[in-house]
């Protein structure tokens, strides 16, 4: 790529600006309270789960700056590397460990940059300038500001940003296919299991609680825990890793792993078709089904069904709002952080369904959880092929 002109970043925006340096009071709604959490390591916002902070209280925690519409948002201090986009319409503030490029249009285009930011050339400038401390890791902000770039014309900008954008609508057109998928999978699960609203509901008696024909079961009675501990080591550097970064809150869906090249502790082993549950109460709602085989985070939990035909009622439970609020009233105290007891886990009463019912529940979601998985393979390929492109655009070995 010729003409590139290399210049502090400062050079290139109409200001940069960091967020308070506190936490609100909680409440139950209002404008965003935007945290690291909510920045994926993909470069985009999730908005899931959020905290707010009161419209009365909103001018004091964006005296400094209002995100608006392209402004780039990115993470300076504990998890680093975390950029995105604010979209048009968000309503909110930067919280903590948070800081914006607010980008000059004149001399770089708002979806360069965040692609910039997504580099292998700045994560090594970022890099070179962490500060290791005692708890966390940081960049310091003050400098930020004259840490270089390289910059094309402002009309390769666009076609870079054309060509890399292509790739992410089409990971987010199989993100919200997938959701989709999930929601339906979840509403069939609430209507027949939680609202007893199964075919032929009408003509069966309720006895003792469940419909006539069911069985009260525990979840012990339906899966177990699996503790097979491996040293990733000994395995090949490819192997699937999933730990919680890579588990996305309120999803069934594990669309993304590392490698056990990453990790250097002992791991567990998991297998296709099971079902790991994050074991640390933050991390209750990430839950989802394995779709390779590979090794786990020790901070989550591996569950294999007693027999196959039983996952997707498993699943369905283990990542069911009601089932998550049980287990962290019962969660175990730990030195660290509260943690899921599967001794406790196990005692959750299930109602099971005749033969029948069941065979008609997986007629159902089989068929999802097949297609899951193809979009899931879809977007890991898709992301691979952007970021094997991306670094290539940016220093010019790939022409536009």
């Amino acid at each position: 790529m010729s003409e590139l002109q290399t210049a502090p970043i400062k050079n290139f925006a109409l200001g940069i600006f960091d967020g308070p340096h506190a936490t609100p009071k909680e409440v139950d709604n209002g404008p965003v309270f935007l945290g690291i959490k909510n920045v994926t390591p993909e470069g985009r916002l999730d908005l899931s789960e959020i905290h707010h902070v009161s419209e009365q209280e909103f001018p004091i925690w964006t005296k400094r700056v209002t995100p608006q519409k392209d402004d780039v948002v990115f993470s300076y201090e504990a998890t680093l590397h975390r950029y995105a986009l604010i979209p048009e319409g968000f309503h909110g503030c930067l919280g903590r460990r948070m800081a914006l490029v607010r980008p000059d249009r004149s001399k770089i285009i708002p979806q360069f940059l965040h692609y910039y930011f997504m580099s292998p050339a700045w994560r090594a400038v970022v890099e070179a300038n962490i500060i290791n401390g005692a708890t966390v890791d940081r960049i310091p902000i003050k400098k930020f500001p004259d840490f270089e770039i390289s910059v094309p014309s402002i009309d390769k900008q666009h076609s870079i940003g054309d060509i890399l954008s292509a790739y992410d609508d089409l990971i987010e057109n199989n993100r919200r296919r997938i959701q989709l998928l999930e929601q339906a999978a979840r509403l069939l699960y609430k209507e027949w299991f939680v609202h007893l609203r199964f075919p032929g509901h009408e003509h069966t008696q309720i006895i003792d609680g469940v419909p006539e024909g069911w069985e009260k079961k525990t979840l012990g009675d339906l899966c177990y825990e699996v503790l097979e501990t491996v040293d990733p080591r000994t395995l090949n550097a490819d192997t699937p890793y999933i730990g919680l970064e890579h588990m996305p809150r309120r999803s069934i869906t594990l669309c993304d792993w590392g490698q056990t090249e990453q990790v250097t502790s002992s791991k567990h082993r998991f297998r296709e078709g099971e079902i790991i549950f994050g074991k640390i109460r933050p991390y209750f709602h990430k839950v989802g089904i394995t779709l390779t085989n590979g090794v786990a985070s020790s901070d989550a939990i591996i569950i294999r069904p007693v027999n196959p035909y039983l996952l997707a009622l498993v699943l369905m439970i283990t990542s069911s709002d009601g089932f998550v609020a049980v287990t962290a009233q019962q969660m175990k105290e730990g030195s660290k952080m509260p943690r899921a007891d599967w001794k406790q886990m196990q005692q959750y009463p299930v109602p099971v369904p005749t033969d029948g019912l069941l065979r008609a529940f997986n007629d159902f979601i089989d068929p999802i959880l097949n297609q899951l998985k193809t979009l899931a393979f879809a977007n890991k390929r898709l992301s691979a092929a952007r970021d094997l492109l991306l670094p290539k655009l940016m220093n010019g070995e790939v022409a536009v």
